[in-house]
């Protein structure tokens, strides 16, 4: 620990964000960094706890104590060094994850944490920079393949883990590009795709294999199809010993009330997905890209997804951008059912909201309206919530209801949790294969497609625990 007292002394400082009327008007990343030196004195401020709750709530463990103090002593390699031991991807998650570590450092008791998610991306940025990070490919191989299904996070990690371990590794992905909701769902303005591309030239100079546009099974009716060859992934166990299914969460949260069928209703990864084709010049057909310009915007569902929406719409030049949320407005600052060092649930204000945004909580949707199949209006209803005796939010319609004018609305309200023996057939496992031990025992599931709709974090450190079991 370089400076003991650094944590009484130096004030938090974040890089904020560039200027709305510049980030608005284009998709270039809305955050700032610091100077050096000032990022040296945000590290020297964490205290080199004896219990460390930072790597407590990490998913992946990561050393935070030990690379700030290195950050701090100007020892960027080794910093870097100690992070990746523990996370493959530092610059993804230095720049999306909601820093579960922050919320949970002991200086978050005065609202004042460490910026490790800040210290992380500056960290990995600088030993890119300096050239730090070369391909590293495995001097010996174990004779064994695996075909990855998906690139995203959990696959990409899964197959570097693998990679390392002296496996064959063949990625295989449906869209266009690698990088899976990193590339299509996150937002260039939250996550530039040239951080993924550099990423991934690393890793196929360390001899992973990448196949796209290639699509497992029927698909998944609510996307389009980017794919030009179709396989079912049980063919896969003829060329190889192990099949790690990592394909994330194939069916998003549908609203089916009155009108959901008219003009101008879709989900937001259909606003996200043509977004980021668009911005990566990526061949759109005019009918399918969604413009919000001058138009009125509502996005149902108050959480990440819903926020990219509101960036998305602001960028668009949507008249007016209104999110609502069936949930109670959470606490600004503290919530009392979500202590220290727990994640609190608390109010949430992204650079997207600050950009310009309604938000409105305590409402469900009834029904849409429209005028010759194109939607105009959005009915909601105001709900009030309580807690049963076991401390269960209970909800319950109040019965007062207003109409809410809308050109366009987004369906930002998480994913279907996939049922483990339903995404297998649906990839093109036959039944009778997976009532086979022998067959099933060479099939792992990571990420999304394991745990349901989560953080880019949880995805990596499944990749990493289902790259331990194979042998």
């Amino acid at each position: 620990m370089g400076n003991p007292k650094a944590f009484m002394t130096i004030a938090r400082k974040e890089a904020g964000y560039r200027p709305i009327l510049e980030r608005i008007a284009d998709y270039g990343e809305v955050e700032q960094t610091l100077n050096l030196e000032d990022r040296k004195l945000q590290a020297s401020r964490c205290m080199d706890c004896g219990v460390a709750f930072c790597n407590w709530s990490c998913p992946l463990g990561n050393k935070n104590p030990e690379w700030q103090d290195l950050l701090y002593k100007g020892r960027w390699k080794q910093a870097y060094e100690v992070l990746r031991s523990t996370n493959n991807f530092p610059e993804f998650t230095g720049r999306v994850c909601p820093a579960l570590c922050e919320k949970s450092c002991v200086l978050n008791i005065d609202h004042a944490p460490v910026t490790i998610r800040e210290n992380e991306a500056a960290v990995v940025e600088y030993a890119f920079h300096q050239g730090y990070i070369k391909a590293s490919a495995p001097t010996t191989r174990n004779g064994k393949k695996v075909a990855v299904l998906g690139a995203g996070p959990a696959g990409l990690a899964t197959a570097d883990q693998l990679n390392q371990k002296g496996f064959l590794v063949t990625v295989f992905e449906k869209d266009e590009e690698v990088g899976g909701l990193l590339r299509y769902g996150i937002p260039d303005f939250k996550l530039s795709k040239a951080i993924i591309e550099r990423r991934v030239d690393l890793l196929k100079e360390e001899g992973i294999e990448f196949k796209t546009r290639v699509e497992f099974g029927a698909g998944t009716p609510q996307r389009k199809s980017y794919a030009t060859q179709h396989m079912n992934a049980e063919d896969l166990l003829k060329d190889f010993d192990f099949v790690c299914v990592t394909t994330g969460t194939p069916l998003a949260r549908d609203l089916q009330v009155e009108g959901r069928e008219l003009k101008g209703i879709h989900l937001a990864l259909e606003l996200l997905q043509h977004q980021n084709r668009f911005v990566a010049g990526e061949p759109i057909e005019d009918a399918d890209r969604i413009k919000t310009k001058h138009q009125k915007v509502l996005v149902i569902g108050g959480g990440d997804t819903g926020s990219d929406c509101v960036g998305t719409a602001n960028r668009h030049g949507a008249s007016v951008v209104t999110q609502i949320e069936i949930m109670p407005e959470p606490p600004a600052i503290e919530n009392p059912d979500t202590p220290w060092p727990n994640y609190p649930n608390i109010m949430k204000t992204t650079s997207s909201h600050k950009e310009g945004c309604i938000r409105r909580w305590n409402l469900s949707t009834r029904r849409f309206i429209g005028e010759n199949g194109v939607l105009k209006a959005v009915e909601v209803e105001r709900v009030e919530w309580s807690k049963d005796a076991q401390g269960r939010l209970q909800m319950k319609p109040t019965g007062e209801t207003e109409i809410i004018e809308a050109d366009y609305v987004f369906l930002a309200m998480g994913f279907l949790r996939p049922q483990e023996e339903d995404l297998l057939l649906s990839l093109g496992f036959s039944p009778e294969s997976l009532k086979v031990q022998n067959v099933r025992s060479r099939i792992f599931l990571a990420g999304d497609a394991a745990q349901g709709a989560s953080l880019v974090v949880r995805a990596i450190n499944s990749g990493r625990e289902v790259a331990e079991k194979l042998k």
